[in-house]
């Protein structure tokens, strides 16, 4: 995956970096920072979604107005791949799969979206979780690596390559907190849902 332009992609490492920093319950993102990572995860929004069950989903990505969803939505989601997130660092991994799943499951049952809205509602919570926990980066290859080429690339990092990250024993317990709160609030989570794949790990991987 290519980018656009090197303003636009420095602005996303910008926010993502000040958002990991933030409290997993801190003020809500600005309008501009949660354009940004809806833009991010459009870039990022495979043609083609499997869904565990089997089925194929088809992207066309020139209509890319169906497929977003609302401002609020997106920054609903992006709430909750941020706690995705610290609980992935926190090593919750219950605790992820089912913030996750919640999210989705809220979004089945509301029956506003199509299977194409629900795969963008998917691949924004995942974008999430992969900028904040350090899985995907920005490389710039050489000038003149290939004739006519973006100077920036989408990459998955390597293990080895991951910036460390650290949870408190107090930050591990507030993520609980904030999860178990948070599913709560939502439809009962079946034990066996696909849905409850981790957040980390469900949807596609730029390559």
């Amino acid at each position: 995956m290519k980018w656009a332009g090197r303003g636009w992609a420095y602005a996303v490492l910008m926010t993502a970096a000040a958002f990991a920093a933030a409290p997993a319950n801190a003020q809500e993102l600005s309008e501009k920072a949660t354009r940004t990572f809806m833009e991010y995860a459009w870039t990022l929004t495979p043609e083609r979604f499997t869904k565990p069950n089997g089925e194929t989903i088809l992207i066309d990505k020139t209509k890319r107005d169906a497929v977003m969803v609302p401002l609020d939505v997106a920054r609903e989601v992006i709430r909750v791949g941020r706690l995705s997130a610290h609980a992935q660092v926190c090593n919750l991994a219950q605790e992820q799969a089912d913030n996750h799943s919640s999210l989705m499951r809220r979004q089945a049952q509301s029956k506003k979206w199509s299977p194409q809205q629900m795969v963008y509602i998917n691949q924004l919570h995942l974008t999430v979780v992969m900028l904040l926990t350090g899985r995907i980066k920005l490389v710039e290859r050489p000038e003149g690596d290939v004739a006519g080429a973006e100077a920036k690339e989408v990459v998955v990092a390597e293990e080895t390559q991951k910036a460390a990250q650290s949870c408190t024993a107090e930050q591990k317990d507030k993520v609980k907190e904030l999860i178990a709160t948070y599913v709560k609030s939502g439809p009962a989570l079946a034990s066996s849902s696909p849905a409850a794949a981790p957040a980390g790990t469900t949807g596609s991987t730029p390559k």
